[in-house]
């Protein structure tokens, strides 16, 4: 095999978990050439792979005629050995169908066994090339490796694309970072959509008398939120895309859990990784809003519970906090 297109997930967290099915690729045939489909965000995980020869960015979605552009788009990206997408909407099936490839596949689950999504995306391709790979870890390439400050990171994530049930609360947050901030500085992260939620935190920082924070919420390309999340020293964040992205990094991660299944999408192989949540009985639901209204698998969890695992967490990593 010589040329692949590979069509990604849309979502920065899903992209992140199917690279280690497409280092297999990779290893099972080291000089091919790979080119990438997918979202804006996603298709950044790939910008500094050393084996992808070309990123096409999905623009079908602003199109008048979806369907005819991803056409006329799979016609002229040329001849490969073998397409596969990772997604499975009919849109993804009709790409995979007009493309000029000998081996077409789309993804789809084999069983309802639950397991790791990474584990579900490196099974596709298996079947797919008729392999037998193991999922390695997670990795982003990057161009540089970015310096860091002489005091420690700590990043909080507090918003997640998926919906509000899945963000733990403001006030928490703050709690925690002004602990932390005697010895790290803080970051806040979030997208566009997250402005007010790390507004909100920044506020009380503020009140509590923090001064050493920068608030990147809405202020970075993917790109740059990749680079700082590879520096971190600690990071605290709900089930999310750049989650995933600090497990490529073995960031320290404290990650808290509520309507979504840890068991499918926690971080893939991060020793230094520790899960919050509740186990309530309407865990997991699975809802973008809590169908319940009480919000209790977020709500019950407070900062003295996520300060706990800091120390915990950092024990692993032969690194000490100090919580007062």
């Amino acid at each position: 095999m010589e040329k692949i297109l590979i069509e990604i997930p849309t979502w920065l967290g899903d992209c992140v978990m199917a690279t280690p099915a497409i280092e297999n690729i990779i290893k099972q045939y080291p000089n091919i050439q790979i080119t990438i489909f997918g979202s804006s965000v996603a298709t950044e995980i790939f910008k500094y792979h050393p084996q992808v020869d070309r990123i096409v960015v999905d623009e079908s979605r602003n199109k008048k005629y979806r369907i005819y552009y991803l056409y006329r788009l799979a016609k002229q990206l040329g001849r490969f050995d073998c397409a596969l997408s990772f997604r499975r909407t009919i849109t993804s099936k009709l790409f995979i169908f007009f493309t000029k490839a000998s081996l077409k596949k789309k993804y789809r689950r084999y069983d309802k066994i639950p397991t790791h999504q990474v584990n579900r995306y490196n099974d596709f391709v298996n079947i797919a090339l008729h392999k037998n790979n193991i999922a390695s870890k997670l990795i982003i390439h990057t161009n540089s490796k970015p310096l860091k400050l002489d005091k420690k990171i700590l990043g909080i994530n507090p918003g997640a694309s998926y919906g509000s049930a899945k963000r733990w609360y403001p006030d928490e947050f703050a709690k925690v970072a002004s602990v932390l901030s005697a010895q790290y500085n803080i970051v806040i992260f979030g997208g566009n959509s997250e402005v007010d939620i790390a507004s909100d935190i920044e506020k009380k920082l503020v009140d509590n008398g923090v001064k050493n924070y920068t608030n990147l919420a809405g202020k970075t390309s993917v790109s740059a939120l990749i680079k700082q999340l590879s520096i971190l020293d600690l990071f605290i964040t709900g089930d999310s895309g750049p989650m995933h992205v600090a497990a490529a990094f073995q960031v320290p991660t404290v990650a808290i859990f509520g309507p979504t299944k840890d068991k499918e999408t926690a971080q893939w192989m991060n020793q230094k990784s520790v899960i919050i949540k509740k186990n309530l009985e309407c865990q997991p639901c699975m809802k973008r809003i809590c169908p319940l209204k009480h919000h209790n698998c977020m709500k019950k969890i407070k900062a003295n519970e996520v300060l706990d695992a800091t120390v915990k967490i950092l024990a692993q990593s032969n690194d000490k906090v100090c919580v007062r």
